[in-house]
């Protein structure tokens, strides 16, 4: 996070999915490498769009949006992977008929051969796949199935990782081991944006946090600062105002 020059930069970025119909409406957001940078608001408030927008999946109006100082705007998804940046959507995030070493294996796409050091890396990190290696995707827990979903992305060694809703429909217990595997990952070294409704989680350990609201980056910050901005806590962390 030393890095002075930011990994990802969104400039005044305008997207939507309907012709003069934005859902972001100039979005400033970075992110410098090692990073670990939650994105907090309301439903509707553009935080899976802006996901959408960084890979590729939602081609921006205006704006710009730069990933290690290359334009990557009319990009398709493959080719902001061969980049360095992966994304694991909240939903349909493995393929179900394949076994979970299969989907390791489809991970590693546009590698030659799959590391087998690195898949093992995964299972450590996973223990839950190592156990269910041989078991079809498609009868995994929710749970299991997001922790496949990232181990995944990570065959790819990518710089940049986008979670979109990691921890939706999860238990407590399970949220606790996806946000402790989350951070896992970014210790290691890559760099994470956490797109979460779970907003006091989300900020407790990012490094930094953007509250997004009606397509509009409105604050942004340390996650301990926004964690105790008696506004953000208010609007959007649950959060009652003392009245004297």
């Amino acid at each position: 996070m030393t890095d002075p020059v930011p990994l990802l930069q969104v400039e005044a970025v305008h997207a939507g999915y309907v012709k003069d119909l934005d859902i972001l409406q100039g979005i400033n957001f970075k992110v410098y490498p090692g990073e670990l940078v939650a994105v907090i608001g309301p439903n509707g408030a553009g935080k899976s769009t802006l996901a959408k927008a960084i890979f590729g999946l939602l081609t921006p109006h205006r704006g710009k949006i730069l990933f290690r100082r290359e334009p990557i705007v009319g990009l398709k998804p493959n080719q902001i992977v061969e980049r360095g940046m992966c994304y694991v959507p909240q939903i349909s995030n493995v393929f179900p008929s394949l076994s979970v070493e299969e989907n390791l294996d489809m991970g590693a796409f546009i590698r030659d051969t799959p590391p087998k050091e690195l898949k093992q890396k995964i299972f450590d990190m996973f223990p839950v796949l190592a156990e269910r290696r041989k078991q079809r995707a498609g009868t995994l827990s929710g749970g299991e199935r997001q922790q496949l979903a990232m181990g995944r992305a990570l065959m790819l060694e990518p710089r940049l990782m986008l979670l979109d809703e990691p921890s939706a429909a999860l238990s407590p217990q399970l949220v606790t081991t996806i946000f402790d595997r989350i951070r896992q990952i970014n210790q290691g070294g890559t760099a994470i944006v956490l797109v979460e409704q779970n907003a006091r989680r989300a900020l407790e350990m990012s490094h930094r946090g953007y509250v997004l609201d009606t397509g509009r980056d409105r604050v942004e910050g340390p996650g301990s600062q926004l964690l105790n901005d008696p506004t953000v806590g208010e609007l959007y962390l649950g959060v009652s105002r003392s009245r004297s």
